[in-house]
Order: structure tokens, then sequence, then C-alpha cells
């Protein structure tokens, strides 16, 4: 036999390697290292900072970049406009006048999120639920602004059935 013994495989603790913060990369909040130590995303969940964000679609500039800032968002400038109309008009006691106007403002911007291919700043999320959100939201504000009392101009007749109904129960 040899003089020197060979010790048998027993694991051993690594050796303290002094690591800056400069060598450690994280890419986000729940990333871990994959088997090659490459940080990978290990569960669904968004990052804890998002550090970029996709536009929405057809959220490009309305006018070309060399167009002056209003002209190059005129899309959400007049659905604005139209809306800050309403709300004025609202509050100097014209008030059917004023909700149908807020209410068709938000109807062109669902025809102009469907029609205008770049909207700018109108285009907040998919394009499809823009359309719904702002067409249902200005639907049903020209219907409430419509059935408003004194003299309602669209009278649904089980609507005061129903009110009868949830009264008396």
């Amino acid at each position: 036999m040899s003089a020197e013994r060979k010790a048998p495989d027993v694991p051993q603790a690594p050796a303290a390697v002094e690591e800056s913060p400069e060598d450690v990369t994280v890419r986000d909040a729940v990333s871990a290292p994959d088997a090659e130590g490459v940080p990978r995303r290990a569960t669904r969940r968004f990052p804890l900072f998002t550090r970029d964000t996709a536009r929405p679609e057809g959220g490009g500039r309305a006018a070309p970049g060399d167009a002056p800032a209003p002209a190059r968002q005129w899309p959400i400038l007049a659905v604005l406009l139209t809306v800050g109309l309403g709300l004025l008009l609202t509050a100097l006691d014209v008030f059917r006048v004023g909700l149908l106007l807020i209410g068709a403002a938000l109807v062109a911007g669902a025809v102009l999120r469907w029609v205008v291919p770049d909207v700018g700043m109108l285009a907040v999320r998919s394009r499809f639920t823009d359309i719904v959100t702002y067409g249902g939201l200005g639907l049903v504000i020209v219907l409430l602004a419509l059935m408003m009392q004194p003299d309602p101009l669209l009278r649904f007749p089980w609507l005061q059935d129903m009110l009868h109904f949830t009264v008396d129960s």
C-alpha cells in the first residue's frame, strides 16, 4: 500500500468565493437559474419591476413625428375636448344635451379606434377591448340620458314594472 491514503469521496463545503454585486445578474424578482446557471422565468407571474411595455395595437402616432404634438394625438384630443364640452354643458344645467355629448364622444372614440390604424394615446388596451369599453360606456351613457327624468325621450314600460316589483316585494 502506498504511504498516502486517499480519503473516500466526501462532499466538502465549497470554498468561500467573494462575489461582488456586479457579478450577479437578476432579470426579475421571480427568475431562477436553470441547469446552465442562466436566470430564467420560473413562474408565469409578471415581474416585480417592469422594464418596458409593448405598445397597444394601433398605439403609434396618429400623425408623422415632425408634426406638432397636438396634431400627433388628434384622436384623443377630439374625444377629450368633446367630453369637456359635454361636462361644461352639464355643469350649466343642460344635463341631457351634455350627457348625450359625452356618450357620443365615447362612441366616436370607439369608431375611431376601429377605423383609424394609428390612434396615438387613444389606444390603451387591445383594439377589441378599447372598442368594447368605449362603445359600451358611451352607449350606456346615451341610453341613460335619453331615459332621464323629467320627460324621458325613451321609455321602457317593463322598467316601471320592475321597479314596482322590487319595491312592493
